[in-house]
Order: structure tokens, then C-alpha cells, then sequence
């Protein structure tokens, strides 16, 4: 590849000059301008390996193109040679701090011209190579970084869904709560990492559930304030599973297995924190986790129809939920629709055959928000 040379100076004679003796070799290809200005709106769309710039032109002297060029993406590191018969100390030394590489004399056919331009032809192809190199291994980089996320996301819906399975017929609960999960932290305003890490985490809110006997998990009955008792342990249960990672991801998922039954108003379990007070995360998946219990078929219940829970949403926002997530969950609802409704797809096979028994219709003593407090 030949290395592209950006020339700019005001005389013709002294660019067409300039041009034969860079490309004699073969080696370069000069692009050639008479304004200075113009040089540098080719310079924003074109990659240029050297520079050599005049010392007086018209309209910008050499100088200040310059330390405009160096600000340009890209062009931090193109070496740059100003061509000058003012050679002086003070010249010279501003031309540095601005950003030039070295100086050419401007006498033709002068032997340490012709020695420092091919020196500068070897140092633009080098620069180009590095930042060539650097380029692709960013984009290792990237490809690297981007199959660990996929897998990492993967490993911990896998997780999640192993723990789902227990609870329900096809385990999508988990990823629909994350979809959820992310609609409110988005639309809530969160960073874009938060907002990709609490869709990770969500799924891992029942993870303490594999603690919990099936015979109290599946029961299709009321459950006795006892049994009640063991249920609401899984939340301590789940922080203990993720406590004490070294993962930030893990962390998150322990905040929000521990915190995601808390309520606003402070009656929630387990540690009875209120408000502010229970952490972001976990006041998203909350809102998320219930709106999904609600709505789909448990072997307790029926699922509720999608409009009387969002009305069950909107009763409880500032009680039972931070009334901004409500807000914010409710602001796409196109959006939940469309996934309450399968629209999204599930990269995770359905069980073959249901888990547990499914109860047509509501068991006496048991209400439909039981799946919103437990």
C-alpha cells in the first residue's frame, strides 16, 4: 500500500516540485493543495499517513494548520514536516508545541531535504503499520469482550432457568422479567451498562428458590403461616448464593435477589427496608417480577388479565412499588404487550412436559396478588 502524503502550500511551482520528488521512488502518492483550508476538510474525511505544510500561506500560516490538523480525529500521531527559509529558534520552537514532527528547507534539490523527507516517508509508513496493528487488535478486543458478554449473559440465564423450572411450567417467567427489568431501567434513565447489567441480573432474583421444598414451592393449596415463613426465606437465601463475588455482576444479582420483595412503604420482607432505601435494581425487578407473577398461570392460579394488573401497578405505586418504576414500566406498554404475548422470542427450549400440576381456577384462600408477595 502506498503511503498517502497530504502537501499544502500557496505556490504551484513548489507543490508540483514537492510532488515529483515524494513520489520518485514509487512509494507515495501526494495529494496536493493551494489553500490550506481546504486541505483540512480533506484531511476530515481522508487518512493521510504525512503532512508537509508551508510556513506562509495566505488565509493560515503553517503553524496554525498545524495544530488544527493534530486536533483532528486520528491525527494525533501523522508525522508533520513544515517547509520554511525561516528556520529561527522562535519558529521552530512554536512549530513544535504545536505539533510538528520536523522541518524541510526550502531549497530544491538540497541533499538534507532530500534525506529527511525520505526519512519522514519511513516514519509515516510505520505510524500507519502501528496504528494499522493497534486497530485490528482493538477489534479482537472488542470480538473477545462481545463473546464473553454473550456467554456470560447466557451462563446466567442457564442458571436462572434451572431454578424457574421448578416454579413453572416453561421458565420463561425469568426472561420476560428480564425484558422487563430492562424496559424500566431504560426508560428510568440509567446508564447504558447498568441498564444491560440489571437484564442480566433480573433473572437471578428467585435463585434462592432452590432451597425451598417442592411440597411448599408447588403447593396447589393456602399456604400456613409456617410454610408462608419458609417461602419468604429464598430471599435471604438468594443473597447468600451470590454474596461475596468478586463479579459485579453477581453483586447486583445478590442486591437484587435480597431486596426485590421490599416494598416502598417499608412492610416488605426481609430486612423491612422502604423507599430509597432498597436499591435501584431491585425496586426495577420488583415491578417486573409481580406484573409477571400476576399474569401468568401458576399451580395456585389463573393468570390475571393483563389490564387488571396494570391497574394493580398503578394502585400500589408509592406502597408497594417506587412510583417511578411504575411509571417508567408502564410509559411502553406497547412494549410489555408484546412480550406478555410471546412477540419476543426465547433463545431457551420449553420443557416437554409441565413441571407441576396446573389449577384451573383460583384455590380458595388464596388471592391473586399472592404471586406479588411471595
Amino acid at each position: 500500500m502506498l503511503t498517502q502524503a497530504l502537501l499544502v502550500d500557496d505556490s504551484r511551482s513548489v507543490l508540483n516540485f514537492l510532488k515529483r520528488h515524494i513520489e520518485a521512488e514509487g512509494l507515495v502518492e501526494a495529494t496536493t493543495f493551494l489553500d490550506p483550508v481546504e486541505a483540512l476538510t480533506c484531511a476530515r474525511e481522508r487518512a493521510f499517513d504525512l503532512v508537509l505544510v508551508d510556513y506562509e500561506m495566505p488565509h493560515m500560516d503553517g503553524i496554525s494548520f498545524i495544530r488544527t490538523f493534530r486536533r483532528l480525529a486520528g491525527c494525533a500521531d501523522i508525522p508533520i514536516a513544515m517547509i520554511t527559509s525561516r528556520q529561527t529558534d522562535d519558529v521552530k520552537m512554536e512549530a513544535l508545541q504545536a505539533g510538528a514532527t520536523d522541518f524541510l528547507p526550502k531549497q530544491p534539490q538540497s541533499v538534507e531535504m532530500t534525506v529527511r523527507l525520505r526519512n519522514l516517508i519511513q516514519l509515516g509508513a510505520a505510524v500507519r503499520k502501528l496504528n494499522d496493528r493497534a486497530a485490528h487488535l482493538a477489534s479482537e478486543v472488542a470480538a473477545a469482550t462481545r463473546k464473553l458478554g454473550e456467554r456470560e449473559e447466557e451462563i446466567i440465564l442457564r442458571l436462572a432457568l434451572a431454578v424457574e423450572y421448578r416454579d413453572n411450567d416453561t421458565g420463561e417467567h425469568t426472561l420476560r422479567v428480564a425484558r422487563y427489568s430492562r424496559i424500566i431501567a431504560e426508560q428510568l434513565g440509567l446508564p447504558a451498562r447498568l441498564c444491560r447489567d440489571i437484564y442480566l441480573a433480573a433473572p437471578l432474583h428467585d435463585v434462592g428458590k432452590v432451597a425451598i421444598p417442592d411440597k411448599i414451592l408447588l403447593k396447589p393449596g393456602k399456604l400456613t403461616d409456617q410454610e408462608m415463613a419458609v417461602i419468604r426465606t429464598h430471599a435471604t437465601i438468594g443473597e447468600r448464593i451470590l454474596a461475596d463475588s468478586s463479579c459485579e455482576l453477581i453483586q447486583l444479582g445478590a442486591q437484587i435477589a435480597a431486596g426485590h420483595h421490599e416494598r416502598w412503604d417499608g412492610a416488605g420482607y426481609p430486612s423491612g427496608l422502604k423507599a430509597d432505601e432498597i436499591p435501584m435494581a431491585a425496586r426495577v425487578v420488583a415491578v417486573a417480577d409481580v406484573f409477571d407473577a400476576l399474569t401468568t398461570r401458576r399451580p395456585y392460579k389463573e393468570p390475571m388479565p393483563i389490564e387488571m394488573a396494570r391497574n394493580y401497578l398503578v394502585e400500589n405505586k408509592g406502597r408497594q412499588f417506587d412510583p417511578a418504576c411504575v411509571e417508567a414500566f408502564l410509559s411502553r406498554w406497547d412494549e410489555v404487550l408484546d412480550i406478555a404475548a410471546g412477540g419476543q422470542a426465547t433463545p431457551f427450549p420449553k420443557a416437554e412436559a409441565p413441571l407441576a400440576p396446573i389449577i384451573k381456577c383460583p384455590v380458595k384462600g388464596r388471592s391473586p396478588e399472592f404471586a406479588a408477595t411471595t
